[in-house]
């Protein structure tokens, strides 16, 4: 007997959603949450001139932060992996750090035109839904989660606190259309925890974007 089931025993009982398919026009996606930090069409732009299913979006809410050191391995991950990237970059927990001091050395000059990086809030809604777009990295919020969901995107699943973590097993064992990334610590709030190594970033990464598994968990 599945959760549905067993609430209709308890009460009358009516299914909504996922509420995000009701947002179809470009102007409704891009208007979905915070205003855009970059130009919706500069961005458009830039994954229109990708081939299908060859971007992965790497964004982990509003709320997660990373630290100096999590930047750098995940900026490293991405890199190796040698897929095009969209990264939503929030801030660093370390406060009095900048760009220069956790990005690798050259690194935005080596990624130019494979990797696009966003400061602060993007047309999630808006990516998700192109074709050019091929996975996402997500923290496994439930927005995020339907989101992806709902654009038929595998999943590298990061969960951080909450129910982010019962959101994972959903993608990852019930779905089955997320690849776990390896996070077990669950935290009490949005605060820094231990670093998730880049070899292990960049197998999740390759294993939804390329070969045998990455066909059958997009089919």
């Amino acid at each position: 007997m599945d959760h549905l089931d067993h609430f209709r025993i308890l009460r009358r009982t009516w299914q909504l959603g996922p509420v995000s398919l009701c947002n179809r026009s470009i102007e409704d996606k891009v208007q979905r949450g915070k205003k855009s930090s970059i130009d919706e069409y500069d961005c458009m732009k830039w994954l229109d001139s990708k081939e299908p299913n060859s971007v992965i979006y790497v964004c982990f809410g509003s709320i997660a932060i990373f630290s100096a050191a999590q930047l750098h391995e995940t900026a490293l991950a991405l890199e190796a992996s040698g897929q095009q990237f969209i990264w939503v970059v929030r801030g660093c927990t370390d406060r009095e750090s900048n760009d220069h001091e956790w990005f690798p050395k050259d690194f935005e000059t080596r990624i130019e035109g494979k990797g696009l990086i966003i400061r602060g809030w993007a047309p999630q809604v808006l990516i998700l839904d192109r074709r050019l777009t091929g996975g996402f990295v997500t923290h496994c919020g439930w927005n995020s989660t339907m989101g992806g969901i709902s654009a038929g995107l595998p999943m590298v699943t990061w969960p951080f606190f909450a129910e982010q973590f019962f959101n994972e097993i959903f993608a990852t064992q019930i779905l089955k259309t997320g690849v776990a990334v390896g996070a077990k610590q669950r935290r009490e709030a949005a605060s820094v925890s231990p670093v998730v190594k880049r070899e292990a970033i960049e197998k999740a990464v390759r294993q939804i974007m390329v070969g045998e598994k990455a066909k059958e968990i997009r089919n």
